[in-house]
């Protein structure tokens, strides 16, 4: 259904439900004439095109139980007289449009109110400070807009309220103790906020809490050990915080713990060995946390992980051996001091499909054991010195399509030898989206074959030795927004297929042995681009000399 809201609905005086919902293409205004279906207890108008304001003569649908008129374009500020006369509401909705201004203080005149859905819009100033007399509140998303100011004390005053989401606003200040007066609370995001200070004790009290999401803030001090009588909990995340102190042992009760992320806190000393009771959990991030591992804890092995992070913690030495027979899918290791060689037994962690060892001291050649791990999607081994020939890389089995390669980036280490022809007819290369190779001391030239990567985007040998011509049919690889070839021994033409791919963004072929004319191109490149090859000519450089 399309066209407009016919103002002629507003003769429909005994109308009680009008349910015109997610019919795509209705347009144009909401006509003032609405306001007078008097009996009207149910008004659904979300998921379409609607444009403008609320009409104000809202205020006289004093029945009106049920108001949804989210995921529109629908836009102005909400006037307080028109909220606070919806005395029977119920539930109100009105995410996904482009209001703003401040959330109408006259909401905390509806008593009746269990369902409050603002987010994705513009709404600013503060929450209003009586938000807790809505006793009878059970959700409350303000998320995705421009609220400022603190949380309210009053907060604590709804304590039939289920879920609550403040993410991605401008909130500051402190988490009032008052929090522990939310005891029917079930769902609780303040993520990407400016909200700092100390976790309260208080927050230990929320017996009911499944998944508490705080992560992008600027909270700070220890985490409060009360955390520890949050038994129902499934989910934390405290990411990018600014927390200190240890882990408390307490989170050893959470035995229904399925995701623990900590990362890039503050956080310093031992893992409780008590983790070891968190038999659900699956994912456990403590990267970026000044730990001081050293080596990982051998009771890991106990857990049954699907993800485990621990960049940048410490660790030493070699890879632990119980990895070889955890059922992990995806790790990361990197910005450790790992080194030694790449074990035999990696090829046993046949789950893996994310693998990031990056920037630690590996000195080894792949083993051939690597092609077993036939799910593996996701590889990331640069700023190491792995030695020897890709071939083992580019040779992994896979199921496909799962296993086909989604990125690869093995920079900046001491791999040898020719990238492989028939590279692009590989099968585990069939999806690839980024393939980064730069410095490492390869030979040979591109291969004709990397343009059947139909899902390339990015292509990085930067500072490799390859030598020859820069293919022709590298201009089939049509998704390709990155190639940077700068720094090796290329020699020839531009091809025009190449410079002139629609989705390319940055092209940078400089300081090579390129010659002749740079083809007319469409995207902006700088000088930089490419200078250093002496025989080329053509904007962005000077002007060709006519012979």
């Amino acid at each position: 259904m399309s066209g407009t809201l016919s103002p002629y609905l507003g003769n429909l005086s005994s109308l009680r439900v009008l349910d015109l919902s997610n019919l795509k293409n209705l347009k144009g205004q909401i006509p003032p004439q609405l306001g007078k279906l008097y009996k009207l207890t149910h008004l659904f108008l979300d998921s379409n095109k609607l444009r403008g304001p609320i009409p104000l003569t809202f205020t006289h649908l004093h029945r009106l139980e049920k108001l949804y008129l989210g995921d529109n374009f629908l836009s102005g500020v909400v006037h307080s007289n028109v909220v606070g006369s919806l005395r029977s509401l119920s539930e109100l909705g009105l995410s996904g449009n482009r209001f703003f201004g401040p959330v109408p203080t006259s909401i905390v005149k509806l008593n009746l109110l269990t369902k409050l859905d603002l987010h994705g819009n513009k709404f600013s100033g503060s929450i209003p400070y009586s938000i807790g007399e809505l006793k009878s509140l059970k959700y409350l998303d303000l998320s995705e807009n421009q609220i400022s100011g603190s949380i309210p004390k009053s907060v604590g005053g709804l304590s039939e309220l289920v879920l609550l989401y403040l993410n991605q606003n401008q909130i500051s200040g402190r988490i009032p103790s008052s929090i522990s007066g939310l005891g029917s609370l079930y769902l609780c995001r303040l993520s990407e906020n400016k909200i700092s200070g100390n976790l309260p004790n208080s927050i230990g009290k929320l017996s009911n809490l499944r998944r508490l999401i705080l992560e992008n803030n600027k909270l700070s001090g220890k985490l409060p050990s009360s955390l520890g009588h949050l038994t129902a909990l499934t989910d934390i995340f405290f990411s990018n915080n600014h927390f200190t102190g240890k882990i408390p042992s307490s989170f050893g009760n959470l035995t229904n713990l399925q995701s623990l992320d900590l990362s890039r806190n503050r956080l310093f000393g031992k893992i409780p060995p008590q983790l070891a009771k968190l038999q659900n959990l699956q994912s456990l991030d403590l990267s970026f946390n000044p730990l001081r591992l050293v080596s990982i804890p051998k009771w890991f092995s106990k857990m049954k992980l699907f993800r485990l992070k621990l960049a940048k913690t410490g660790i030493r030495g070699n890879l632990p051996s119980w990895l070889s027979s955890s059922s992990i899918s995806i790790l990361d290791l990197s910005s450790n001091g790992l080194r030694g060689r790449l074990p035999n037994w990696i090829g046993n962690m046949t789950s893996l499909s994310f693998l990031n060892l990056s920037r630690n001291g590996f000195h080894s050649s792949i083993p051939v054991e690597f092609r077993n791990l036939s799910l593996l999607m996701d590889l990331d081994l640069h700023f190491n010195m792995f030695t020897g020939h890709l071939n083992s890389i580019f040779s992994k089995e896979s199921q496909t399509p799962l296993g086909q390669f989604n990125s690869i980036d093995l920079s900046n280490n001491m791999f040898t030898g020719a990238i492989d022809d028939n590279i692009g007819e590989r099968p585990v290369m069939a999806s690839i989206k980024s393939l980064v190779l730069s410095h490492n001391p390869l030979s040979g030239g591109i291969p004709k074959s990397l343009g059947k990567l139909g899902e390339l985007q990015v292509l990085e040998l930067v500072g490799n030795g390859i030598s020859g011509k820069i293919p022709v049919e590298l201009g089939n690889a049509k998704k390709l927004t990155t190639v940077l070839l700068k720094r090796n021994k290329l020699r020839g033409n531009i091809p025009k297929e190449v410079i002139n791919l629609k989705k390319l963004r940055v092209f940078d072929v400089s300081e090579n042995l390129l010659s002749g004319r740079i083809p007319r191109h469409k995207a902006i490149f700088p000088v930089s681009s490419f200078s250093g090859n002496h025989g080329l000519c053509g904007a962005p450089l000077p002007p060709c000399k006519h012979s």
